[in-house]
């Protein structure tokens, strides 16, 4: 197949859009589609499907698309290790960790990594789900347990628990409370029970809930019960990490949490050199160290 036409191929069938496409290669839209044409007459098959709203995917589209996606993640892993042999730490970096320690604790922090590299481009990905290390679905990964996939390298960065907290406005008005069966008469505020979270938040959740409390506010990442804490709605389930940041905030039953959760720092061992992955490992692990003295103090 002609390379050139799997990269036209490629462009159009992420951007759902022959115009849009066309923008991101600087070719014409009638360019694009001959290209398009041409090659569905060399595979014998029909690509896409065209209705007024763009393109979708035939079932063989989606075979190639698998592949030229594969492909490109390759060729991103292999610009990366050119880019690496580089002196200067610039270029972009895709970072994936959940939406809760990715907002409370690592956005907050990313100033000082950009004072000391302020050509990188860091690409924050925040979701629960675990992306592919080994595929280059990102290049680093910041996650809530070990990482079982094959060729990474891990590093341990500290132990989080899951504890209770509220805001002083929110206790002096509701009073504050000693035991698990004064829950009952408070509002918990927390993720989801089925929400993808760590087994130790959702366990110390489901506790919770069984004391059947007057009311509640579920919300689907920690993010959320952390605006509803500082808002004063409520007693809210949040990790430890956050209390050097939002140290206003009041532990609530003190001898309550969850057990530890581990919090892991992984890469491909292809990207074991590479510059921007050292530089942002070495920023983590300067901030987890700091982090650990503000939590001492």
């Amino acid at each position: 197949m002609d390379w050139d036409k799997l990269r036209i191929f490629h462009a159009v069938a992420d951007a759902g859009s022959l115009t849009h496409a066309g923008e991101s290669l600087h070719l014409s839209q009638s360019a694009v589609s001959r290209q398009i044409r041409a090659l569905e007459e060399s595979l014998s098959a029909t690509l896409f499907h065209r209705h007024a709203r763009g393109l979708i995917l035939t079932e063989q589209g989606e075979l190639l698309f698998d592949a030229t996606s594969s492909m490109a993640k390759r060729l991103d892993a292999a610009a990366a290790r050119i880019r690496d042999s580089e002196d200067e730490v610039f270029g972009e970096l895709r970072v994936t960790t959940t939406t809760g320690f990715g907002t409370m604790w690592l956005a907050p922090r990313l100033a000082t990594l950009y004072q000391q590299y302020p050509d990188l481009r860091i690409d924050l990905m925040l979701e629960e789900r675990v992306l592919d290390l080994p595929m280059r679905e990102a290049d680093v990964a910041i996650r809530m347990k070990e990482p079982s996939q094959a060729d990474l390298i891990r590093k341990r960065l500290m132990v989080i628990r899951m504890q209770l907290f509220a805001s002083p406005q929110y206790l002096e008005e509701r009073g504050r409370p000693k035991t698990l069966d004064d829950l009952r008469q408070h509002r918990i505020i927390c993720q989801q029970t089925g929400a993808a979270q760590v087994a130790a938040g959702a366990r110390i959740v489901q506790e919770i809930l069984a004391q059947e409390p007057a009311s509640t506010l579920k919300v689907n990442n920690y993010f959320g019960v952390l605006q509803g804490v500082l808002n004063n709605l409520g007693i809210g389930v949040l990790p430890e990490y956050l209390t050097p940041d939002f140290p206003h905030l009041e532990r609530v039953i003190p001898g309550f949490e969850s057990e530890e959760v581990p919090v892991f720092l992984a890469y491909p061992e292809e990207l074991r050199h590479s510059k921007r992955v050292s530089a942002f490992r070495d920023f983590v692990m300067d901030e987890v160290m700091a982090h650990r003295r503000n939590v001492r103090e």
